[in-house]
Parts: structure tokens; C-alpha cells; sequence
């Protein structure tokens, strides 16, 4: 039996080759591909300036660059290379003065010597010469070859001085303490110390003078010349002689050697004296 439904009749395909197909295919590619070109009411992205960018706060200002807006990260790279060599080339930080290591790495570092025997000191005076428990001191205290040495200069510049006027004082306290001695104490020799004064200025020159009376024995020297130069103490002024008064004969009294020792020179003096002054 015949089948009486008859089949839709297909329409014929178009063939891909017409003429245009292409153009317009691809115009309708790149209208999807670009959409902003669709619309013209859309407003245009403004481009972003370098100039408008400002640089952080954090960032310095050697890092930065105005003209890109950015970082200049080749010398940011530069530079931390650099702190690199410098770490590696530092010595750590003591953990504290009990870290005895590391004190003494820092120490050595900074110029002191591994030992104290290794100190090389130059002497500046020969009464200030390198002492082995002074360099001790100073190499524990951490004292560099340095700075020692100026422990040593400035005891010469500043300490010889007083030292030296200290010794001067001492001995001249010293010398004057065996004149008062031997001269029968303070008022004996406060008389005879005025009478080889006003001697030696009439006799003697300035410079004498100032030799002979700076010692006990260039003392005693003057005190002789003196009583070989005037045996009664009693003579003209300006003839190298001291006049006598009444108030020295009252000294000469007073002194030991006159009341308690009986000193015949002493007392022939004393005679003598009163009896210038008071001739019969």
C-alpha cells in the first residue's frame, strides 16, 4: 500500500560562497569582539599620568621615580646589596658586659691590644716609665694602644708638676724644721734668720744669695761667714755688719742656748751687745 503523507520539503541550503557573506560575518565578529565601539554615548577612560602619581610616604625619596610614578627598583636593589656586604662585614652586638666575647671582639675591633704585655709605650718622662699592673688595669678597662698612651703623657704634663711642687714644699718645711733645731726653735731662728738676711744683703751678691739660702747647709755656710765677719755681732750699717738692738738682744735670751744651755758664744754676745748700747 502507498503511503499517502508526503514529507515537508526541506529548504535548500544557502551556499556559504555568496557573494558578501564573508564581510559581513566578520563584521559581526568584530562587533562582539569590541563592544565599546558600540556605543557612542559611553564616555572614554581617561589615561592614567605618571605625574598624577603621587610617591608614598614610606618610600624614599631616592627610590622613587616622578617621571614613571614608580619605584626605581634597580636602586633599591643596589643599595640593599650593599647593607648586605656592610652585615656581613659587622661584628654582633654584645648580648651584655657579662658577655665577655663578645665585649672583647668589639674591643679588639676598636684597637686593643690581645694582652697588656702587648702595649707599646713610649715613656715620656723617666720618672713616668710603663708599669706592667698599670697596663693590666688599663687593658681590663679596655683601654686601646691609643689611649694608654695618653694615660702615660698626661701623668708627665700634669702630675709631674705637682709632684714636684709637692717635694719642693716638703723639703723646704723639712730644712726649715732642723734650722729651728738647730738655732734653739722658732724665735732663735726667726732672729738669726734676719740677721744672715740683712748680712748677706750687704756682702753678698743677688745670685749667692739665692744659692746659699736655698738649703739648710747653704745656710749654715752664710750663718759661719757671718760670725767670722763680726764677732760681736756689733757694727756700722752698710759696713757688712748688723746693727744690734735692744730687741735682739731680748731674742738672743730667749733662745735656749742662752738660759738653759749656757752657751758662752751666746752669751758673750748678749754681753757684748748691751754693752754698746749701754756704754758706762
Amino acid at each position: 500500500m502507498q503511503n499517502n503523507e508526503l514529507e515537508a520539503p526541506t529548504a535548500p541550503e544557502e551556499p556559504n560562497d555568496r557573494p558578501g557573506s564573508t564581510e559581513r560575518d566578520a563584521a559581526a565578529i568584530d562587533v562582539t569582539q569590541r563592544p565599546e565601539e558600540t556605543s557612542a554615548n559611553e564616555p572614554e577612560r581617561p589615561a592614567v599620568l605618571a605625574e598624577s602619581v603621587t610617591r608614598p610616604d614610606d618610600v624614599p625619596e631616592k627610590f622613587w621615580d616622578n617621571e614613571a610614578g614608580a619605584i626605581r627598583t634597580d636602586l633599591l636593589l643596589r643599595s640593599y646589596r650593599e647593607l648586605e656586604k656592610r652585615l656581613s662585614r659587622s661584628v654582633p652586638r654584645p648580648d651584655g658586659e657579662d658577655d665577655a666575647e663578645g665585649v672583647g671582639r668589639l674591643l679588639s675591633l676598636l684597637g686593643r691590644p690581645e694582652t697588656a704585655e702587648a702595649y707599646e709605650i713610649t715613656a715620656p718622662h723617666p720618672l713616668v716609665a710603663p708599669d706592667a699592673n698599670i697596663n693590666e688595669m688599663l687593658h681590663s678597662a679596655g683601654f686601646t694602644q691609643r689611649q694608654a698612651q695618653l694615660v702615660y703623657d698626661l701623668a708627665a704634663e700634669r702630675l709631674l708638676p705637682v709632684i714636684d711642687e709637692a717635694a719642693a714644699e716638703l723639703e723646704a718645711t723639712r730644712q726649715l724644721d732642723r734650722l729651728q733645731q738647730h738655732f734653739g726653735g722658732p724665735e732663735g731662728w726667726r732672729t738669726t734668720s734676719a740677721q744672715i738676711r740683712a748680712y748677706a744683703e750687704a756682702n753678698l751678691p743677688e745670685e749667692l744669695q739665692t744659692a746659699l739660702a736655698s738649703s739648710y747647709e747653704g745656710i749654715l755656710a752664710l750663718h759661719e761667714m757671718m760670725r767670722k765677719a763680726e764677732p760681736d755681732i756689733v757694727g756700722q750699717a752698710g759696713s757688712g755688719q748688723v746693727a744690734v738692738t735692744e730687741d735682739s738682744l731680748r731674742e738672743l735670751i730667749r733662745d735656749p742656748r742662752y738660759w738653759r744651755d749656757r752657751d758662752p758664744e751666746i752669751v758673750q754676745r748678749v754681753t757684748a751687745g748691751y754693752r754698746n748700747l749701754y756704754p758706762s
